[in-house]
This record gives C-alpha cells, structure tokens and sequence, in this order.
C-alpha cells in the first residue's frame, strides 16, 4: 500500500541504468533496494559505500533540485560539526527514464536503524545522544533563524493540524486525554535563542551498534530552531530512566524539557493515524512516543 497519494515508484532495474546513465563510473557497482521505514525517500545502495535517495512524492523538478541542493549543503555542514558520523552528499542525478524527479546519492553508512535495534535501555546510547544534540548546539547560527511553518518556531502554530489528528485519531487513542495534554503544552513560553538542530531525531534516522550511537542519518534539515525540538529523540528513542540521563546531560530547563514534550507530540499525533495501514512500523513508534509522554505527563 502507496504511503502518499501521489507516490512515486522506482525499480532497481531503473536505478542501475539511470546510475549507468548519468555516474558511468559506478556502472559496474550492484544495486539494490534498502527495505525502511522512511516516507520521503526510496534508497538504494550502490556498491558498499554509496546510497542513492529518490523523492517518493512528485514535485516541481527545478524546485526539487533547488530543495536537494539546500539539503546537501546542510548535510555537509551537518557533518563537519558532528563527532557522530552524518552521511556526505556525493553527487545530484538528474530526471530520466520514466522518473521526474532530481535524485541524489551520498554516503552509506554502516548500523541498523534504532527502529530494528532499540536503544531504549542503554545509558550508553542516551550519553551519545546528548552529546550529539550538543554538538550540534555548539554551531555558530551565523544570524540564521527559524523560518517556516514546520516544527521549531511557534507551538501554537500546530493547532489547527492538531485538531485534525484528533479528529483522524478517534477510536485510536484517548483522544480527551490527549486534547488535554496539547492544551496545557502549546502555552509553554519561548525561553530559549534559536539552536543549530537536526529537526528530525527519530528512529528511522538514528543508527545503532551494540547499544551505541554510531551514525545519524538525514541530515538536510539542519537549521536554526527551538532547541527543544531535538529533545524529541528523548521520548522517541529512550526509556523514562534514559530520559533522565539525557535531561541531565543538556541540563535542559523545565521548560525546555517540556517544549520537547510538546514537539515530541506534535510530530507523533501525525504518525499514529496517517500511517496505520501503510506504514505500520512507522505508526506503532508514534503510538509508544505518545505512551511514554503520557506516562510523563501522569
């Protein structure tokens, strides 16, 4: 079952000729379809070090070639401040054989996406994590500042989508509880500057080994945000007892911590409904973040 309504589909067999086509150096390396739970791109590996990303849903090709750009830029400057191994954008492919969309390639990187190896119980893994967002912290913002619509600015600029994950949510969950708690979140202040953030510290994107942190992967949206909303991987990927070792280790203020609340629920209210049938890994870790904020909440 198709995750977007107007979802693009690619074989294998049109990545190794399109990877022929336009990188003729790489024409002899095997190609092959990475199974994930992500909903914005399909991958492939090409050889044992390169990953080709293909946009699952149709858009203007100049302006997703503009978006990809950006998104390499921010990827390099990703990696270059993280200690924790980000992928390197490589190269751009361009539209062809039936595909509309610009693609790109980048690095592979080697571990298993914590929605396959769960770190929740590892003191280790909530260590690494906080010393990744604090990396991250550490960038100089250069006068960037939060721009959009998305997650990181206002609270209460979600109302309005909020009400419609209620609504889709009925007979899912405990939709009074939940209205309940988004009613006492979105009045958290803004107390904090902008931060340089990943924006999207989820399983999908997280790669472990043995319990440790050993890569972040989609690194395009790093930007100017709320610093709070990294704090979603708190509730996302760690139990209540490595919640509190991460808290401890940002020495988070409680309104901080509770601004990572609030975009933790943000973004999982979304995940529990929209997903359920076509995505179903993606919709059962959207359902256990939300458990684990009620079980916060009390």
């Amino acid at each position: 079952m198709s995750m977007h309504e107007d979802q693009l589909e690619i074989s294998e067999e049109a990545v190794r000729r399109l990877v022929a086509e336009q990188f003729p150096q790489w024409r002899d390396l095997p190609v092959r379809a990475v199974a994930t739970a992500g909903t914005v791109n399909a991958i492939f590996r090409i050889g044992e070090d390169l990953a080709a990303r293909f946009p699952l849903v149709a858009e203007d090709p100049a302006a997703v070639e503009a978006e990809l750009k950006a998104e390499a830029g921010a990827a390099r400057e990703l990696a270059d401040a993280s200690t924790v191994p980000t992928p390197v954008p490589v190269a751009l492919g361009r539209p062809g054989l039936g595909y509309p969309a610009p693609w790109s390639v980048q690095t592979w990187l080697p571990g298993q996406v914590a929605t396959n190896a769960d770190p929740a119980s590892s003191t280790a893994f909530a260590e690494d994590l906080a010393g990744f967002i604090s990396d991250l912290r550490r960038v100089d913002v250069r006068g960037r500042r939060f721009e959009g619509d998305g997650r990181g600015g206002s609270l209460p600029d979600h109302d309005e989508w909020l009400e419609t994950c209620f609504a889709e949510s009925e007979g899912l969950l405990d939709v009074p509880r939940l209205r309940a708690m988004w009613a006492e979140l979105r009045t958290l202040p803004s107390v904090d500057p902008d931060a340089m953030c990943h924006r999207d510290l989820t399983p999908p994107n997280v790669l472990v080994r043995d319990g440790r942190l050993v890569g972040v992967l989609d690194g395009g949206g790093f930007s100017a945000a709320d610093p709070a909303l990294d704090l979603v991987g708190a509730w996302h990927l760690l139990d209540a007892v490595r919640r509190e070792v991460l808290r401890d280790a940002l020495r988070c203020s409680e309104v901080q911590w509770r601004r990572g609340m609030a975009w933790a629920f943000q973004q999982s209210m979304g995940l529990v409904w929209y997903y359920a049938e076509s995505n179903p890994t993606m919709s059962r870790w959207g359902r256990r973040t939300l458990d684990r904020l009620l079980d916060d909440a009390g």
